[in-house]
């Protein structure tokens, strides 16, 4: 074991360009790396995430790693991290890691939840962070839909424009819909959320999917879309969900 260490962090991506550092917009891995630097005493401190989580998505579990020069111990860096970036920010854990531990590139799978209000009109307390829709969308039917992305496929056909990569081939290994919101008030009964679990997502490919759910429960596309945009080797040219209703729940090492 080094100086590398291995973090859990929670936010609130309503205010933020996404996670990744971009010049002059205000960023997640950005804030972090600020206040990090500014603990470590100055020296700069770069830090890698699981992944790019795009404006306006939350997480849950998001995980990073970084290496750690300064002797302020860990539970102390923990406590004050959080505290210079609250409330939007959240740090869950931090530990020792192996040296060449890479947040990235060692993760086995990710666990993405998005969240749909059937509610007429908008609730206070989970306008935020849910889609929310007419109730003539099926949930049943959408949990029927769900199981047709499941397993190994080419997802280029759900990627958004914008993103340069051969390899488009994932696995979804489970997609579910349960009742209730991701986040929200135990009282949130017009609430429910799809899960996603597998090895990597692309851009935007779970809003997309679930665009494409949504438009086909409603009756506003067929079902065989799905099929198709399997197919298709050209960037997604359906409907996306908003960026407000998804989450990065967890990623398993």
């Amino acid at each position: 074991m080094g100086n590398r260490i291995k973090a859990i962090v929670r936010y609130d991506g309503t205010d933020f360009a996404g996670w990744q550092v971009q010049p002059g917009l205000r960023t997640v891995q950005g804030a972090l790396e600020e206040k990090l630097t500014l603990i470590a005493g100055g020296a700069p401190i770069r830090v890698i995430g699981a992944g790019r989580t795009d404006s306006g998505v939350h997480a849950l579990g998001q995980v990073f790693c970084c290496d750690w020069p300064s002797e302020v111990p860990l539970d102390e860096l923990r406590r004050r991290l959080s505290q210079m970036l609250v409330p939007e920010i959240r740090i869950e854990s931090i530990e020792p890691a192996a040296d060449d531990f890479h947040a990235t590139w060692h993760a086995k799978s990710k666990r993405y939840a998005y969240s749909i209000c059937h509610g007429r009109e908008p609730d206070p307390f989970t306008e935020r962070y849910s889609w929310r829709v007419m109730p003539d969308v099926d949930r049943a039917r959408v949990r029927e839909l769900a199981q047709r992305v499941v397993g190994t496929h080419d997802f280029g056909g759900f990627c958004s424009k914008g993103v340069q990569i051969d390899d488009t081939e994932r696995t979804i290994h489970t997609a579910e819909v349960f009742d209730g919101p991701v986040v929200g008030p135990i009282d949130s009964r017009d609430h429910w959320r799809i899960e996603f679990e597998g090895d990597g997502f692309l851009y935007k490919m779970v809003r997309n999917m679930v665009g494409t759910f949504v438009d086909i429960a409603r009756g506003r596309i067929p079902e065989s879309v799905i099929e198709e945009i399997l197919q298709m080797p050209t960037p997604y040219l359906g409907f996306t969900a908003p960026a407000k209703g998804l989450f990065l729940v967890e990623v398993k090492y």
